[in-house]
């Protein structure tokens, strides 16, 4: 069956109908505050949404974490975005607001969405272990054994999300985020007012600095997962998100970090598409909202 799907990010939404071949038809889109308050975030996300004609359908919802998948339910305290949406039945207000059918929205997290989307029709498909990360305003992350998800065990972090993990004593994402970035960057002297992509962008112009704050983060990023990574047996490290553009500039300082022979690393060709992809996926119960519990072995 044909189904509409949503994916919220951190600074955007994304709405389009999938078709039961995985193909994603034409993607309306939106950028968001994620400081908003919820009246004005849940506007904005219903708004994209309504540029999808589905009326009483079942709607597949990527959305980042924390958050309660199963209750619909927002849980972001302390973690820099959708603050006003803590505590908040997200799920209730789109059911109203989109029209759709009783219980008409499944809600996944992002990362695993976009692994879904990659297992399905990417560089990852039909590979049994698949790690898959979103590099964007935060980290994002998933395991896949088998095409399910895997968030419990001792070869994945803590849920399988790669953003409770931590380094040096402080939360990865403190170093690996674009708050983390932008932080390191200006407080060695940087150039004021710079954003993530002017530091990309001088990075590959030859920068130091530039280079080097990027080249620490993402080796940073590589060494907190690397005893997962290894302990996974993972196959294929899917990269998607906003900085999967830079390549050039985060591939050399992850392996380093990871230090992971025979690790095949690559890159989504659409990132967007895929988590779509992933989310409707879940609707058509491809794959379980609720994520697989580790098997031997994982």
């Amino acid at each position: 069956m044909t189904v509409p799907a949503l994916e919220i990010g951190g600074s955007h939404v994304s709405a389009a109908v999938v078709a039961p071949s995985g193909a994603v038809g034409p993607v309306a889109r939106a950028g968001i505050d994620g400081s908003a308050d919820a009246a004005t975030l849940l506007g904005a996300i219903i708004a994209v949404a309504a540029q999808v004609a589905a009326p009483g359908a079942t709607w597949g919802v990527a959305i980042p974490g924390p958050f309660d998948y199963e209750a619909g339910v927002g849980r972001y305290r302390g973690v820099g975005k959708f603050g006003a949406l803590d505590g908040v039945d997200v799920g209730a207000a789109l059911e109203a607001g989109l029209n759709s059918a009783p219980g008409g929205v499944h809600f996944v997290n992002d990362a695993i969405a976009f692994a879904l989307g990659e297992w399905a029709s990417g560089p990852a498909q039909g590979r049994s272990r698949v790690v898959a990360l979103t590099l964007g305003t935060g980290v994002g992350s998933a395991f896949l054994y088998g095409g399910q998800p895997v968030t419990t065990g001792p070869s994945v972090p803590p849920e399988g999300r790669a953003d409770l993990l931590t380094s040096g004593g402080r939360p990865l994402e403190d170093t690996v985020s674009t708050r983390g970035v932008l932080a390191a960057y200006h407080g060695r002297g940087g150039t004021a007012g710079a954003t993530v992509a002017d530091i990309a962008r001088r990075a590959a112009a030859g920068d130091s600095l530039a280079t080097d704050v990027l080249a620490t983060a993402y080796r940073t990023l590589g060494a907190a997962l690397r005893p997962y990574i290894r302990a996974f047996q993972a196959e294929v490290l899917v990269i998607g998100g906003g900085m999967s553009a830079a390549r050039a500039l985060i591939e050399p300082p992850l392996r380093e970090g990871l230090d992971v022979r025979g690790l095949l690393i690559t890159y989504s060709p659409g990132t967007e598409a895929s988590a779509l992809r992933g989310a409707a996926s879940t609707v058509r119960g491809a794959h379980p909202v609720q994520a697989a519990r580790g098997r031997a072995g994982c």
